[in-house]
């Protein structure tokens, strides 16, 4: 009997510690992701930042893809849409946030 009694309180530890660290994320604010523009040889070049740091860019390439240019990343992923490419980027930064709403 006494194990029994020792499982369901591991169990319900655990169920509270689930709950708290949820609780948490629930709780964390959004980050403030803005994009601004600057010209470039080919066209535009859009930036990604998440206050004064900078996420990423991308830019829409000759065939019409719209490439992402993650910061510290060999990899440029293209994409259809220009929100696509943006999302990219600030997922590969661990900033992705579900909508609560």
């Amino acid at each position: 009997m006494m194990i029994v009694q020792d499982d369901f309180s591991n169990s319900t530890s655990t169920e509270s510690e689930f709950e708290e660290y949820i609780d948490h994320l629930a709780d964390s604010a959004a980050p403030e992701i803005e994009i601004d523009s600057v010209p470039d040889d080919l066209g535009e070049l859009y930036r990604v930042w998440n206050d004064s740091q900078l996420l990423g860019t991308f830019y829409q390439n000759l065939q019409g893809k719209w490439v992402a240019q993650p910061c510290n990343r060999d990899e440029r992923p293209c994409c259809d849409t220009p929100l696509a490419a943006q999302i990219i980027i600030i997922a590969v930064n661990g900033l992705l946030v579900a909508d609560a709403a």
